[in-house]
């Protein structure tokens, strides 16, 4: 994989994050932040950004647990298996607030703005499950940044709860892409419509759609990986990006 490790300056600390570019050309390319799922990182998360930086873009895979320190990588099917590992895995989800994801995401958008191997000066971000919350969370506070959001399969978008993403979408600028799945507790159908109306009512041009499959389908090494609907997602990933980088 042509990938550079680096380290990215918050205002809590020091970012781990990798940098992938396409395989087959010379840049500067468009930018694209990858959120990783709560799985965190590990192999699939780096050939997923492979897979989408061949594609045409420089994708930048922060860590979004480095507040945490150092961790193996975890295997989602022995972690779901396990409830001792489940729940320390729902202690490194929650330790992201929003206020956490915001600044983050405004060190990275940072990051991106430093790079001679960046094209433009508006970026786009996908994510996955937690990502994919924190890709709506990170455009709502950093709207005019994003020509492009994309979220798959994503966690709790639209709650009751006074940080849920859908309450921060009037700054978003950019296309948004959401796909849910038809078998998820985190993002029922009442979700997807309060979603859809505050998007409607920010004027935000979005798509948001819910897959035939369950939580967790776009991500290979999860046990509800499902492969049309993660080929789906891709293609509908490179359509939104496409669609915004060459218009």
């Amino acid at each position: 994989m042509p990938h550079t490790d680096v380290t990215i300056k918050t205002h809590d600390g020091i970012c781990p994050a990798s940098v992938f570019t396409p395989s087959d050309s010379i840049g500067p390319w468009p930018a694209v932040i990858f959120f990783m799922d709560g799985f965190g990182i590990r192999a699939a998360m780096w050939e997923m950004s492979q897979h989408l930086a061949d594609g045409g873009y420089l994708v930048l895979l922060p860590d979004l647990y480095y507040r945490i320190g150092k961790y193996a990588p975890m295997n989602p099917p022995q972690v779901l298996a396990d409830p001792k590992l489940r729940e320390e895995l729902m202690k490194m989800i929650t330790s992201l607030d929003r206020d956490r994801k915001v600044s983050d995401g405004g060190a990275l958008l940072e990051f991106l703005s430093t790079r001679s191997d960046v094209k433009g000066d508006r970026f786009a971000c996908t994510g996955y499950c937690l990502g994919g919350n924190v890709a709506l969370t990170v455009a709502g506070a950093h709207g005019g940044r994003f020509a492009a959001v994309a979220s798959f399969h994503a966690s709790n978008l639209a709650t009751d709860q006074p940080d849920s993403p859908h309450l921060f979408l009037k700054n978003i600028t950019g296309r948004v892409y959401v796909a849910g799945a038809s078998n998820d507790a985190y993002f029922p159908d009442e979700q997807k419509t309060r979603l859809e109306k505050a998007l409607t009512d920010a004027g935000v041009q979005h798509v948001v759609e819910t897959y035939p499959a369950k939580h967790g389908f776009a991500v290979p090494d999860v046990p509800a990986y499902d492969p049309p609907a993660a080929e789906r997602h891709w293609k509908a990933l490179f359509n939104l990006l496409q669609q915004t980088f060459t218009a």
